[in-house]
């Protein structure tokens, strides 16, 4: 399938549901300043530094509190999403949003304004963090009245050190001044607490072996899954693939299939050993759906698409609970390969099952992700990392947007050689990984 702003490679949809906390909006000044310009916000039950008042513009917190992660560009990186929601009887156009440390409002960690809200005429880059519900890009940077946009945060410090406990949001708008009609006005407020150093990432070990493995789909873009895979389930929305990937081999020359591209067997990718990342239990598995055809994604197929369900969405799959709240989670298996149940333990390195192409796949991967629970339908994404890969380049987003539906060509433009040897990072989206045999 050919990846557009329109159509997705490997789209999966989403499945997970997280706790939503909401916070109300504040005031409509701007407390840019280091002291709590908004005075005693003990009376109203708001932490030190959210403004107080009407805000026509609320914005609430999706999904649990989050952690930060090193990624393959040595940076660490923290990946969130928020809902805003027009409450005034005024148009609410929003000019800016801004990331700043709620113990230090005055220090900025990401801003957001122009084509970064809302941009038609982008499909890569920086651009359409705003999100018509439940994640396409919204068409501009208005939110009429009763409605609401979901909208993707993500940004890099240097170190992990450097990611503040919890972040507040700057948004400016012309907005309604208060609850009456009026004309739209220029309005600022900070507000929504978000707790962003929760936790740290959990070390695993890679899910696969050998070298060649693309990481399709990885974060923390915009233009790609999963980071966008927003959708409303369990009464909330929620994304419990923002920190997935879709794991796809080439060969040494770049191409991901040799021979018939319509024989599934002719793609490097499959039938690849899949290994348990970490000790732990089978929380349940599926391994009961036929291979798919290369080339065709089941949700784009009427026919097809009507047979998806949330429990079968990702083909045969295997979950995996790791304790401490953590849950692995690897799907389009091969059906019959998956050499455990429910209830069996696992040790790192164990073989459980083998690559495939079923479910809502149009070609041979791996999705694995990391969720805190043991529901598709009911978890939250969780970042984490890998304890050693080797770095080997990157393959232009540009080309696999450009491709047809099979990933046709050589991708290896920017394949390095000499490749790096990493340690506790997660691989960026379209990285090129070895991993250790």
């Amino acid at each position: 399938m050919r990846i557009n702003r329109h159509r997705t490679l490997f789209a999966t949809v989403a499945v997970a549901a997280a706790l939503a906390l909401t916070v109300a909006g504040c005031s409509s000044s701007d407390d840019s300043s280091d002291d709590n310009s908004a005075g005693d916000n003990s009376t109203y039950g708001l932490p030190a530094n959210v403004t107080s008042g009407f805000t026509a513009v609320t914005v609430e917190n999706l999904g649990s509190p989050t952690f930060p992660f090193v990624g393959s560009d040595g940076r660490a990186h923290v990946a969130y999403a928020l809902q805003l929601t027009n409450a005034g009887l005024a148009p609410a156009t929003l000019t800016k949003v801004e990331v700043v440390d709620a113990s230090k409002p005055s220090a900025v960690l990401a801003s957001y304004s122009g084509p970064a809200l809302s941009d038609p005429k982008c499909e890569t880059g920086e651009c359409n963090r705003l999100r018509v519900l439940p994640s396409t890009p919204a068409p501009d940077a208005v939110i009429p009245p009763g409605q609401s946009r979901a909208f993707l945060v993500d940004f890099a410090v240097d170190q992990v050190s450097d990611v503040p406990q919890t972040v507040l949001h700057r948004i400016s708008a012309k907005a309604s001044a208060n609850p009456g009609p009026g004309a739209p006005v220029d309005v600022t407020y900070t507000v929504a607490p978000k707790e962003v150093a929760a936790g740290t990432a959990r070390v695993i070990s890679p899910p696969l072996r050998g070298t060649n493995w693309l990481a399709q789909n990885g974060c923390c873009g915009t233009d790609f899954p999963h980071v966008t895979s927003l959708a409303p389930l369990s009464g909330a929305l929620s994304n419990s693939q923002r920190f997935a990937i879709d794991w796809m081999r080439t060969d040494d020359q770049g191409r991901f299939y040799d021979g018939d591209k319509n024989n599934n067997d002719s793609y490097l990718s499959y039938g690849e050993n899949i290994y348990a990342v970490a000790d732990g239990t089978v929380s349940s598995t599926l391994d009961d759906m036929d291979a798919n055809a290369p080339g065709v994604l089941p949700a784009s197929d009427p026919v097809l698409a009507a047979k998806l369900t949330i429990e079968n969405v990702d083909g045969n799959h295997i979950i995996l609970d790791l304790g401490n709240g953590t849950w692995a989670m690897y799907a389009h298996l091969q059906k019959g390969s998956l050499q455990v149940k429910a209830g069996d333990k696992v040790k790192k390195g164990q073989v459980i099952a083998k690559l495939g192409n079923t479910g809502n796949s149009n070609a041979p991967h791996l999705h694995f992700q990391l969720m805190n629970g043991p529901d598709l339908a009911g978890s939250d994404g969780l970042p984490y990392v890998f304890d050693t890969f080797d770095y080997a380049g990157y393959v232009d987003p540009a080309a696999i947007r450009v491709a047809d539906d099979f990933l046709t060509g050589d991708y290896f433009a920017h394949h390095s050689t000499t490749p790096q040897t990493r340690t506790d990072q997660l691989p960026l989206n379209e990285s090129i990984v070895n991993f250790a045999n």
